[in-house]
């Protein structure tokens, strides 16, 4: 008896602990090591997205939803060198349906960070997908996370 009652005072105790740490170290979406989470949802042609991005240093881990809270496909960009070109790798899924690899490659060109993408968006919905892309790339330019503009090619001219 005296381990029931024993074990049903540890769990408000762990509660207590678990809130305090999270607390702790989570401040204004910031969590501590300088990872920063954003959730949004967007109605997209009648059909709910939801995104989560979380920014790690030096990298950017974003999912993709529809209809329920399921991971999807996994798939990992970075650029590779000497040709600046972004490589693209399935970690999860996949293997037949690539919703997720476009987006994936398409972040890296644009934020110049190396990404984990993860989409559960229904196959062979390429509007959708496009969409969601969109309103993924707008929230990340938003957040400051798009890469600087390099300058127009061509003469400098002095300024007078």
């Amino acid at each position: 008896m005296s381990s029931s009652s024993s074990s049903s005072c540890k769990v408000p105790a762990f509660e207590t602990a678990s809130k305090a740490a999270v607390a702790s170290v989570e401040q204004d979406g910031i969590v501590g090591g300088g990872v920063k989470v954003t959730s949004f949802t967007e109605l997209v042609d009648g059909t709910t997205l939801h995104f989560q991005i979380i920014r790690l240093p030096k990298q950017i881990y974003a999912w993709i939803g529809c209809n329920s809270a399921k991971l999807g496909n996994l798939y990992a960009a970075a650029a590779t060198r000497p040709s600046n070109t972004v490589s693209v790798t399935s970690i999860l899924g996949g293997a037949s349906d690539n919703t997720g690899s476009g987006i994936a490659r398409r972040i890296v060109l644009k934020t110049g960070l190396n990404v984990i993408v993860a989409c559960n968006i229904p196959k062979n919905s390429p509007m959708l997908e496009a969409n969601a892309e969109k309103k993924l790339a707008e929230k990340l330019i938003a957040l400051g996370y798009s890469r600087p503009k390099s300058p127009a090619p061509g003469p400098v001219l002095p300024s007078s």
